[in-house]
């Protein structure tokens, strides 16, 4: 059986017309080529046609890395909440020609401890740090200089996180509702005390509720009535909807603090034979895939793990990225679940 020759770079320059070493420059996406956008497009281009791929141990040699990243979660890889953050990433690295190891923890100290070892035994050129949902995490000592960003979590020791922009989503979520005449009749399903003030639970929690407390200032509006919540799940949020309808208050609108909390809202308010958006409307939080299934589609505003898995990537291969919280916006979904009062 013939044994088909793996090309070379040689193979590409002469395709491209070009010198090995304009080539290699390109392809390593290494500074210095001063080549035309021309003659760029013809390497890249003559590497597709050959399906040219690079010799992994040499280059590793050659530039000192190995060309894989490592990223570490407590329950990303396992549920569905968050496993866009991996889609994310693995985009972003395809894109750079990058290999990713993944490891999940479980929130295990010794798990953690391991999967680190393990990294850097096989020598990844950084790693990433996520979590299920976005508080302060515990991290043994990096390896000497391992570069690292966090992602959904922050970590003292750790100067480049990426997290979503939750007081521009509270804020946004909220005028929302403001601005389709909902102002005095508005209920807030899902006050959670401890978690706002409380890093290890969360460190964006409060600024989601700084946000709807800012557009509700603004306005001149106190909400008509609130219901704790501290673990927002549907069965929460049906006990939380039925007590604040069982009170009688001149209720027009639920924000309720996430997905969960508005479909255990909703049940609490087909017992009472109301109907969304006719007789009260609602709106949430994360995009969860519940939203769209819910008929009407639920207003929310989307949890963006896909773009934040992509940015850690792209900042972790930054050379030199600006340390602090890089914030991505958490895009408004509007469907049918809001009825306009103006």
């Amino acid at each position: 059986m013939a044994v088909t020759k793996r090309p070379t770079l040689a193979d590409v320059a002469a395709r491209a017309g070009l010198s090995k070493t304009a080539v290699s420059l390109v392809l390593n996406n290494r500074p210095g080529s001063r080549l035309s956008a021309d003659a760029v497009a013809r390497i890249h281009e003559a590497a597709r046609d050959l399906n040219y791929r690079p010799n992994a141990q040499a280059r590793s040699l050659r530039l000192g890395t190995t060309g894989t990243v490592g990223f570490i979660s407590d329950d990303v890889t396992v549920t569905r909440f968050a496993s866009a953050m991996i889609r994310g990433l693995l985009d972003a690295a395809d894109e750079s020609d990058r290999g990713v190891l993944i490891a999940e923890t479980f929130n295990h100290p010794k798990q953690l401890g391991k999967a680190m070892e393990a990294m850097a035994d096989r020598q990844v050129d950084g790693l990433i740090f996520g979590a299920l949902s976005a508080r302060l995490i515990d991290l043994p000592p990096l390896p000497e200089g391992m570069r690292a960003v966090t992602v959904n979590c922050v970590n003292p020791d750790i100067p480049v996180a990426v997290l979503p922009s939750e007081e521009e989503a509270g804020y946004a979520v909220t005028r929302h509702l403001l601005d389709a005449g909902h102002r005095d009749g508005i209920a807030i399903i899902g006050n959670a005390p401890v978690a706002r003030t409380t890093p290890r639970i969360s460190v964006t929690i409060g600024r989601r509720f700084d946000g709807i407390h800012r557009a509700l200032d603004e306005a001149g509006v106190t909400p008509a009535a609130v219901a704790d919540i501290e673990e927002w799940e549907p069965w929460n949020g049906y006990d939380g909807a039925k007590a604040v309808l069982d009170s009688g208050a001149p209720v027009t609108a639920l924000l309720c603090l996430n997905d969960r909390v508005a479909f255990g809202a909703q049940q609490a308010m087909q017992e009472k034979g109301l109907r969304v958006p006719d007789d009260l409307s609602i709106a949430s939080f994360d995009d969860d895939q519940i939203a769209a299934y819910l008929r009407p589609g639920l207003t929310t505003a989307r949890l963006p793990y896909l773009e934040m898995g992509r940015r850690a990537l792209e900042l972790l291969l930054d050379p030199d990225p600006t340390p602090g919280e890089h914030l991505v916006q958490m895009p408004l979904q509007v469907r049918g679940s809001i009825r306009s009062l103006t």
